[in-house]
């Protein structure tokens, strides 16, 4: 490791710079000035000298050399993040610990210990994700560790993802599915989380480029076949706006938005509707240049004009200045019906609004000049007043899925994590008339805890708008929350069938582990002692085959059910003196011999299904057991990919299956790469589900289309009705992709059909 400071000068004085990136890095420096609420600029150009420095001979997998990427870093976190230069310094260098000679001591001593920190925070994080090693709930976890160190290593690392994001294409498609599969399922949403609107929506669009690629083309070309006939639209609905606000004296902007692409794809999705069926694919915004108390009137007075001029949808209008999300975002939301008939979003906010709108947390943090906590271990010092005790509200959010984090709870860990980026929120009142945020869909039992974890223990009923309602009751918006409580009462396992908060659920939870850990150690403690009564040998190997000839899962079962009083210990040693053990063995041969054929069989029918349908990993192969996930029902012409199984077959999955996200970042090591070959003659299972009007000769045209116009197999097809409508799901064999999607249009124009879906088991 190079930690000599004299040689890095001897080196940095004989620098010669590529002219491209000396007027590179002047942009970033002129970003700065614009965006920062101060800049060192000596230390960005040291800083962006050492990395150039130290990165000389790297290049990047685009073959341009590798100081492109930590400028690009840079000049997000300058131009987009906008938070201070020591976060641009520490972009430039952000790679230069992991990836290059240079000492993390000697970029301390550079460039001071913030520096140091936040380009080791980012090193930590990129070591996780780039080896499996570790689950994805330590994944997680090392991820919220850095952000209660220091907020700004987050802010970097968004900045890193969101480049090696747009510049993805360089890569192998594997890595391009895992890479873009990791940042929707959790950088978008963090990104969210924290407030950052526009890095969270590019995020989101460059990974549905990769993960659903036809989908996303269809869309953008979808939106700029219509740019100018949108465009048309907008400038003749803001016009009058822009009129009446000029004349009531407002200092103002005014334009339309395109809404995100991976927005409209959900949308899309969620309604099960074509692009040309949905309406609102942008938004009208209103920033008006006015502050505090006159900002938040504006507002207001802004809306009323609006509504004056066009017709509100009373039922989508939203008030997030009153009461703001929990990530700070503040704004009214109102949809109105334009001039042809369309609704028309618009958001009104004041500049200082938006700015949080757009970075989030980041405009919401002040360091002071002097890092180091109340702990003296470098965390930052938050100012409190005003709005920033937002901060505050996010340290506890990240503390509170920290605690208590144990190892057999990781699943649930990282569920409850996804929950609390993007969950919808609600706003209730404590009997006081304190406001409080919940989750969408949050309980009385809920709120007990939100208050306090003693509260929530001893909660034995509630009272919601003075009416006495059961614990699971849903809170809704404006609900008035009384909590009943009794030192008696202590939590019920059934809470956990309805609780939504992370905070509930993991102070439930270890308070029933902390139960069931009391009761295994008396379960295991009565029985060591009933079997020496009967003189019977204390073995574990003993005990774990007994309690597995008896069908526990475990002997920790075993142990909980004896000491919670659920089994007798008697019976269980009395099962051990008639000779359980020989059973047992006799069983497992049985056992052995069925499992055998179980995967004779497997292997069989997996080798009937298509194989040579494939190029596994660069080649066609006909020894490998190949199978086709139920899940996602692949077919030729779908992107695909295959995952090799503990028992050494593959399975193929569509890249938008419904546990490829998990495959992809638990299983990366079993991911290989697989595409469709020219096999012509095989035939796949594919399912359509089919919704229209309940008509007498409905499904005879189904089969009739399919059957004898289509030449199509069908295997089977089902097939309710209800209130006049139908759904009916079609299981047909096809040969690829193409032929799927002739059948769907060919069905589609059905009199009385009103939409006909891929379906997925």
């Amino acid at each position: 490791m190079i930690q000599a400071s004299a040689y890095l000068n001897s080196q940095l004085r004989d620098l010669s710079v590529h002219s491209e990136y000396e007027r590179r890095l002047r942009v970033l420096i002129e970003h700065c000035r614009r965006n920062l609420p101060s800049v060192d600029e000596e230390r960005i150009r040291r800083a962006f000298q050492v990395a150039y420095w130290a990165h000389r001979d790297d290049r990047r997998a685009s073959g341009e050399l590798y100081i492109s990427h930590p400028l690009e870093v840079a000049l997000i976190a300058a131009r987009d993040i906008r938070f201070d230069d020591t976060t641009v310094i520490a972009a430039l260098l952000h790679d230069t610990v992991e990836d290059t000679d240079l000492s993390l001591g000697l970029i301390e001593s550079e460039f001071g210990a913030e520096v140091a920190n936040i380009t080791d925070g980012v090193t930590k994080i990129d070591q996780v994700f780039s080896t499996r090693a570790l689950g994805r709930a330590e994944n997680v976890r090392k991820l919220m560790l850095s952000m209660a160190s220091d907020i700004r290593v987050i802010l970097v690392k968004f900045a890193d993802r969101l480049h090696n994001m747009r510049t993805l294409d360089s890569l192998p498609h594997e890595k391009q599915l895992k890479i873009a599969a990791d940042t929707l399922d959790l950088f978008a949403p963090l990104a969210h989380r924290f407030g950052l609107h526009e890095v969270k929506s590019e995020l989101e669009d460059l990974s549905l480029k990769y993960l659903e690629s036809d989908a996303y083309k269809a869309i953008a070309d979808g939106l700029k076949a219509k740019r100018r006939q949108r465009e048309r639209f907008v400038e003749g609905f803001i016009n009058p706006i822009r009129r009446e606000l000029d004349e009531a004296g407002f200092e103002f902007e005014i334009y339309g938005r395109p809404k995100s692409i991976y927005s409209i794809f959900r949308k899309m999705r969620k309604q099960e509707k074509e692009l040309d069926e949905i309406y609102d694919l942008f938004a009208i915004r209103v920033i008006l240049h006015s502050e505090g108390k006159k900002g938040r009137e504006d507002c207001w007075r802004v809306y009323s004009i609006l509504t004056d001029l066009y017709q509100p949808l009373p039922e989508r209008f939203r008030d997030f200045i009153s009461v703001a999300k929990s990530n700070g975002y503040q704004s009214l939301h109102t949809t109105v019906i334009g001039s042809e008939g369309k609704p028309v979003e618009i958001q009104i906010r004041t500049a200082e609004m938006h700015e949080i709108a757009e970075r989030g947390v980041a405009a919401h943090w002040k360091y002071k000049d002097e890092m180091g906590g109340p702990s003296g271990d470098g965390a930052p010092v938050v100012d409190t007043s005003g709005r920033d005790a937002r901060v505050d509200a996010m340290y506890e959010w990240v503390r509170d899925l920290l605690e208590n984090p144990r190892a057999n709870d990781a699943d649930e860990f990282v569920k409850e994590f996804q929950l609390n980026l993007y969950d919808e929120e609600i706003y209730v009142f404590t009997p006081r008339g304190d406001l409080m945020t919940l989750p969408r869909g949050a309980t009385p039992v809920d709120f007990a805890f939100q208050i306090h974890t003693q509260v929530g223990f001893n909660c034995i009923g509630a009272k919601v708008n003075n009416k006495m309602v059961p614990l699971s009751y849903v809170l809704t918006s404006g609900d008035q929350v009384e909590v009943l409580t009794s030192k008696k009462q202590s939590p019920n396992p059934d809470w956990m069938k309805f609780v939504v908060t992370h905070k509930a659920r993991s102070r439930i939870r270890h308070w029933i582990n902390e139960k069931r850990r009391n009761a295994v150690d008396a379960g295991r403690e009565t029985l060591e002692r009933k079997m020496r009564r009967a003189k019977v040998e204390i073995d574990e190997q003993l005990i774990n085959r007994a309690s597995s000839r008896l069908k526990f899962p475990t002997s920790q079962q075993l142990f909980y059910e004896i000491g919670a009083g659920l089994y007798d210990a008697d019976e269980f040693v009395r099962f051990i003196k008639r000779g359980a053990e020989k059973e047992a063995e006799e069983e497992a041969a049985s056992a052995d011999s069925t499992a055998r054929l179980e995967i004779e069989q497997f292997a069989a029918d997996a080798q009937e299904i298509g194989k040579t349908a494939l190029i596994i990993d660069g080649e066609k192969h006909t020894d490998m057991a190949v199978k086709y996930a139920p899940c996602c029902n692949p077919i030729p012409g779908d992107d695909v990919f295959g995952y090799i199984s503990k028992t050494g077959s593959i399975k193929i999955h569509r890249v938008t299956c419904k546990n490829a996200p998990n495959l992809l970042l638990d299983h990366a090591e079993r991911i290989i790469p697989v595409e469709w070959s020219r096999q012509k003659d095989v035939h796949f299972v594919a399912a359509l589900r089919i919704v229209g009007e309940d008509r007498v000769g409905i499904v005879s045209d189904i089969t009739t289309v399919i059957s004898k116009s289509l030449k199509t197999n069908i295997r089977s097809i089902t097939v309710e009705s209800e209130d006049g409508l139908f759904e009916g799901t079609l299981v047909i064999f096809v040969s690829d992709l193409k032929q799927l999607r002739r059948i769907i249009q060919r069905l589609a124009r059905l009199d009385g059909i009103y939409g006909v879906y891929r379906f997925e088991e």
